[in-house]
């Protein structure tokens, strides 16, 4: 088998071994804070709005709240993982192996991946129980959790890199992720804003992958479902050279 193949199969089963291993805390807490967001946003709140493109509150909001899970946890996943590696200085080893650094990068995206994904799809089993959620295009909707997984984990490995303590593994998904995301369209359509909040919520890349999830799903859309695909990629290509850079030149990793 490929050398490099094997280094990435390696990373990767660890990295998936470990999500699994623990996935009281990996996978079941993600689980329950949907359902509470269904029980509170869904039943509650929505059941006192009027419907968003001809769906009830509940089946707009489904698609958010999946892609949230698939955000937040691709996110957490990689960075949590590559800041403990540094910690317990156990990264050193691959680093002065023979492993290509872009092998090293897509070890632990995949980690992160799997883990948005599964937590993904374990959310949208659950929203089946509170809404009648239709399935207008499979492929956008793979094409946008895929990818958004890949950026987030992407954007989580460079966080880790970074990180030097703890506190700082959880600043950026705070800080920056989660207001983001609650500001990203999960629990609104763009449509009902003013001009110039209409506008500014353009600036938010989040609202672009919920926009083109949901499309996947619903069949409808604030902004155009090919621009989302094209940011989604672009920024595949520039995190992916930044982790790069950053591992080649030691930038984090080398005391």
């Amino acid at each position: 088998m490929n050398r490099n193949l094997t280094s990435f199969i390696c990373i990767a089963r660890k990295e998936t071994t470990r999500i699994f291993r623990i996935w009281i805390q990996t996978l079941v807490p993600p689980a329950i804070t949907i359902i509470l967001y269904f029980i509170i946003f869904g039943r509650l709140i929505g059941s006192q709005l009027r419907d968003i493109g001809g769906y009830d509150y509940m089946a707009f909001i489904a698609p958010g709240l999946i892609m949230m899970s698939i955000i937040t946890n691709s996110y957490t996943n990689t960075v949590s993982s590559f800041f403990s590696a540094k910690f317990q200085r156990n990264i050193e080893e691959l680093l002065v192996s023979p492993t290509p650094d872009w092998i090293i990068v897509l070890g632990y995206v995949s980690g992160g991946m799997v883990r948005g994904l599964f937590v993904g799809l374990l959310v949208s089993i659950i929203s089946f129980f509170f809404t009648r959620l239709p399935l207008f295009n499979l492929g956008y909707v793979v094409m946008f959790a895929v990818l958004t997984s890949f950026v987030f984990s992407l954007a989580g490995m460079i966080n880790g890199i970074f990180a030097r303590k703890f506190d700082d593994v959880s600043i950026i998904p705070t800080f920056v992720i989660t207001p983001l995301t609650y500001l990203g369209g999960v629990f609104y359509s763009i449509s009902l804003l003013p001009d110039f909040w209409q506008t500014l919520s353009r600036t938010n890349p989040i609202i672009y992958m919920v926009d083109g999830f949901r499309y996947g799903f619903l069949g409808i859309s604030d902004i155009s479902v090919l621009v989302g695909l094209g940011m989604l990629l672009l920024f595949s290509i520039i995190l992916f050279s930044i982790n790069l850079f950053l591992l080649k030149n030691g930038i984090g990793v080398r005391t």
